[in-house]
């Protein structure tokens, strides 16, 4: 599968990258959401990870701008994100993101994680 990754944070891009590729998956990157929706447009990946917490553009913000394009509309946003309180879960996928997985990631249930959100993603 292609995953693109929306990350601000080196190392999040780091670990988030090394446990895709090391499951046979490539990535795109983006560390912004303004780089992010425009790779998404243009190579059209099997799912999105999405950080909430970006600068400029937030991940809420970035999730409506895909969700509300044709082009990009049918690929899984997951919001992989530090905000774990009371409500946030909710927000983002009121926000159009299928799924939600709070950082810090797990690395042994991660890549199950993400599979879970992408259509025939669990074959």
């Amino acid at each position: 599968m292609n995953i693109l990754v929306i990350e601000d944070n080196d190392q999040n891009m780091y670990l988030t990258e090394f446990l895709l590729s090391r499951h046979g998956h490539s990535v795109l990157k983006a560390s912004n959401g303004a780089d992010g929706i425009a790779l998404a447009r243009q190579s059209r990946p099997d799912a999105i990870l999405l950080d909430i917490q970006l600068p400029g553009m937030d991940g809420y913000e970035i999730a409506g701008v895909l969700k509300n394009d044709e082009v990009t509309r049918h690929i899984p946003v997951i919001a992989v994100t530090s905000y774990a309180m009371r409500g946030d879960r909710e927000k983002v996928l009121a926000a159009g993101c299928e799924g939600y997985i709070e950082k810090p990631i797990n690395p042994d249930t991660f890549m199950k994680q993400i599979l879970s959100f992408i259509p025939g993603g669990q074959k």
